[in-house]
C-alpha cells in the first residue's frame, strides 16, 4: 500500500458525512437475491409446529409450507432450502429416496402454485435414519461408500421430483463426484450441485436438531464433519468438491468460520455459499427479546459481514427480514 498524506490534509471522515455519499463508496453491497430461507416440512395437513429454539420457525405440513413461499416471494426472497422430517425412519436413511418422500411431495407441490420459486433440497440421511447419523452403520461408524449410494438415490429422486439445485451436507468424501455422475446418468446434468464443503462438527447446530429432529443418537459427528480448529483443511476439501463437480462450495457455521469463507473465496474465486446456521439465528433473537441488543441492527450487521468475507450466498433464517429490509417493506 502506498503512502498517502496525514492528517489534516488526509481526513477520512469526509466520506462519511452524507449518507448519499457513505452509499457511493460502500465497498460491500447485500441484496436480497443473495439470501436463501431454511424450511422444515412435515407430514399432515395444517400442521405448524413452532420450534421453541427458533423464534418465528415452524415445521410446516406441505400445504403451510406452499403458503410460506408465497410470504417469501412477496418480501423478495426466491430460493427455499428444504428440510424434511419423515413419517418414518430406517436404518439407512433410504425413506429419502422415494416418489412420495416428504420433500419430494413438497418439491412438487411448491413447483404447482409458485414455479419461479427456486428450490434447494438439502441432501443427507441424518433426518431419515432411525439413529441420526449422516449415513449406514457398520460396526458402530458410519460406512462412507455404503451411504454414498443412498445420498446418490436421494438426489435422482428429488431431481426428478422438481427440485432446481441439489446441496450434500453428509461430508462423505467422494458424495460431490458420486451425486454428479448419478444426475448426469439420469439426465439432470442441468441440475446445480452446492455442496456443504467445509461443514465443521459445530456446537452452533444445537436449536436445528430440535427442528429436523436430527439429533444423534449415540456419539457425535466428529469422524465426518470437519475439526473446528482447522482451516487449511477446509481448502482440501473444497478442492476437492470443485474437482468433483461442485457448483457451489459452502461454509457452515458462517460467524466463526469468516476466516475460512475469505480464505476460499480467495483461493479458488468460485461461487461461495455460507451458512448463517440456527445456533447463530437464535442468539441474535434472544438477545434482542431480552432488549440486550438492536434485533435489527445486529442481524444487518451480521449478513454484511458474511458477505464481506467473500459469501457470495447467504442462507439464514433471517432471510424475510433482511430482504424486507432491504426493499424496503419493514
Amino acid at each position: 500500500m502506498s503512502l498517502r498524506p496525514l492528517f489534516p490534509e488526509t481526513r477520512m471522515r469526509r466520506l462519511r458525512y452524507s449518507k448519499v455519499v457513505r452509499d457511493m463508496v460502500a465497498e460491500t453491497s447485500l441484496s436480497a437475491d443473495d439470501l436463501i430461507m431454511p424450511l422444515f416440512v412435515c407430514p399432515g395437513e395444517k400442521v405448524q409446529n413452532p420450534i421453541k429454539s427458533m423464534p418465528g420457525n415452524d415445521q410446516l405440513s406441505v400445504d403451510l409450507l406452499v403458503e410460506k413461499c408465497g410470504e417469501l416471494l412477496e418480501a423478495g426472497v426466491r430460493s427455499v432450502l428444504l428440510f424434511g422430517i419423515p413419517e418414518s425412519k430406517d436404518e439407512d436413511g433410504s425413506v429419502a429416496t422415494h416418489d412420495h418422500s416428504i420433500v419430494q411431495v413438497a418439491v412438487r407441490a411448491i413447483k404447482a402454485k409458485y414455479p419461479k420459486m427456486f428450490i434447494i433440497a438439502d441432501i443427507c440421511n441424518c433426518e431419515y435414519t432411525t439413529h441420526g447419523h449422516c449415513g449406514t452403520i457398520v460396526d458402530g461408524d458410519v460406512d462412507n461408500d455404503q451411504t454414498l449410494v443412498t445420498l446418490s438415490a436421494q438426489a435422482v429422486s428429488l431431481a426428478k421430483a422438481g427440485v432446481d439445485m441439489v446441496a450434500p451436507s453428509d461430508m462423505m468424501d467422494g458424495r460431490v463426484g458420486h451425486m454428479r455422475k448419478a444426475l448426469d446418468e439420469n439426465g439432470y446434468e442441468k441440475i446445480p450441485l452446492m455442496a456443504y464443503s467445509a461443514k465443521y462438527a459445530s456446537g452452533f447446530y444445537g436449536p436445528f436438531r430440535d427442528a429436523a429432529e436430527s439429533a444423534p443418537q449415540f456419539g457425535d459427528r466428529s469422524t465426518y464433519q470437519m475439526d473446528i480448529r482447522n482451516s487449511d483443511e477446509a481448502l482440501r476439501e473444497v478442492e476437492m468438491d470443485i474437482a468433483e463437480g461442485a457448483d457451489i462450495v459452502m461454509v457452515k457455521p458462517a460467524l466463526s468460520y469468516l476466516d475460512v469463507i475469505y480464505r476460499v473465496k480467495h483461493e479458488f474465486n468460485v461461487p461461495v455459499a455460507a451458512y448463517n446456521v440456527s445456533g447463530e439465528f437464535s442468539m441474535i433473537k434472544a438477545a434482542a427479546a431480552n432488549d440486550w441488543i438492536d434485533g435489527n441492527r445486529v442481524m444487518m450487521e451480521v449478513m454484511t459481514s458474511i458477505k464481506r468475507a467473500g459469501a457470495d450466498i447467504i442462507i439464514t433464517y433471517h432471510a424475510k427480514d433482511v430482504a424486507e429490509i432491504l426493499n424496503g417493506k419493514k
